[in-house]
């Protein structure tokens, strides 16, 4: 047994999947301690989007760390924060229209949707809020409180209330069924739904099956919103930063949220950074009302900056994102092929195949990972194969990886699939 065994929580779970010791990384692989390569279609868990240790960005930190600046500031101004705001301003919100106030939480994804709850409640002086089917926000107790994962909610050893779940989009069969249900319940003073504070929603459920909702779902929501006075939150943590296509998930519904929750790969290197993004009117806090230690993380500070600078300045990131997220979901959609019931879900290069058999996804991830790629699981019962290979990933790379996928879900499932190598 090594210490990791020995001295380590049981609480850990992705060294229980990848039992090997990994010891560096670049781009889109990483290798353990005996020079073995994988593949990695995992990227920290959407929190390397560009890769690990991006050159541009490590230069910028090496630099950065060598040169005597600040790295740890509470909230107090630095010119590293000064360089991500201004960056995240010119080149994120404002191309988009965006006027956000910026908020730094703590670095979690976490604690901006902790932030972003308490704020709704504060603003609309009501206790309630609204989330989702299968739907994923953190894991401390706000963030709980709006997650549907049954064994993640027990994990809090308390109820948890002011908080109801609604279905998601595709959670009926009929597809218009669940934005009716959640319209009657708000305009039924019977239904028992208090009037929400805020909804929240992930616009791709990236722990809860890949489900993705469709625009006019997401236009509907956002509607239903307004009419009742209750915020909508969008969380953009896992989907967010390029993940779905566009830098903020939201884009192609053409809705503007009026909090939106951010994190993962806000910081570019996969250092610890969260912004809490809200509309200017929204901004009732007192000093010091929501704070954290390490909210003045500047080294994530200054790889944000670059990763914005070098990545976001134009729209050539995107057309290579809608690249590769064609070759990704072609090869998917081949390999589901060998499968009855398999399915693609997800949007842009957060994707993955859903198998009937729960047991399916678990046992072909585990083969890719013997073959030497990470993939991971999603859903209430792990039955989505789930892939989230880097932005920055190579049309080689991206085909030897799927190349893998085919050949570990031909040995599990002893089914052929159609799937041929895709430039």
């Amino acid at each position: 047994m090594d210490i990791f065994e020995t001295l380590e929580s049981e609480v850990r779970s992705y060294c229980r999947s990848w039992d090997t010791v990994f010891e560096r990384a670049s781009g889109s692989v990483l290798y353990n301690e005996d020079g073995m390569e994988y593949l990695d279609f995992f990227s920290g868990a959407g929190a390397l989007n560009y890769g690990h240790n991006n050159p541009i960005m490590l230069k910028a930190l090496i630099d950065y760390l060598q040169s005597g600046a600040i790295t740890m500031s509470l909230d107090m101004k630095t010119p590293a924060k000064r360089r991500f705001l201004e960056n995240f301003r010119e080149l994120i919100l404002a191309p988009r229209g965006l006027d956000y106030k910026v908020m730094f939480p703590g670095p979690t994804g976490t604690n901006s949707v902790e932030a972003a709850l308490k704020l709704a409640r504060k603003y609309t002086g009501r206790h309630h809020i609204l989330s989702f089917t299968n739907a994923f926000h953190g894991m401390t107790l706000g963030s709980l409180s709006v997650t549907g994962n049954s064994m993640k909610r027990a994990g809090a050893g308390i109820p948890l209330t002011n908080t109801s779940s609604m279905p998601y989009d595709g959670y009926f069969s009929d597809r218009t069924a669940e934005i009716s249900w959640l319209r009657q319940a708000l305009d039924d003073t019977g239904s028992g739904v208090d009037k929400p504070a805020a909804v929240i929603v992930e616009t791709v459920q990236g722990e809860g099956g890949l489900r993705a909702a469709r625009v006019p779902w997401l236009k509907d929501l956002s509607a239903l919103c307004r009419e009742h006075g209750a915020l909508l939150i969008v969380d953009d943590i896992q989907a967010g930063c390029g993940r779905t296509g566009t830098f903020f998930s939201f884009e192609e519904a053409g809705i503007t949220p009026d909090i939106v929750c951010l994190s993962k790969s806000i910081s570019g290197f996969g250092l610890p950074l969260a912004l809490t993004l809200f509309s200017p009117e929204l901004d009732i806090w007192k000093p010091g009302e929501h704070n954290g230690t390490f909210r003045g993380h500047n080294p994530a500070f200054v790889t944000g900056a670059a990763a914005l600078e070098h990545f976001w300045r134009d729209d050539e990131f995107e057309k290579q994102i809608a690249r590769r997220s064609r070759q990704l979901h072609e090869g998917l959609s081949q390999i589901a092929a060998g499968n009855e019931g398999a399915v693609v879900r997800g949007r842009g290069l957060l994707a993955g195949i859903y198998y009937p058999d729960p047991a399916t996804a678990h046992r072909v991830a585990a083969e890719c990972f013997s073959k030497g790629l990470l993939v991971e699981t999603s859903g209430p019962q792990d039955e989505v194969l789930k892939t989230m290979p880097a932005l920055t990933i190579s049309a080689a790379r991206l085909s030897r990886g799927l190349d893998i996928l085919a050949a570990a879900a031909r040995a599990v499932t002893g089914s052929p699939n159609t799937y041929q190598p895709v430039a």
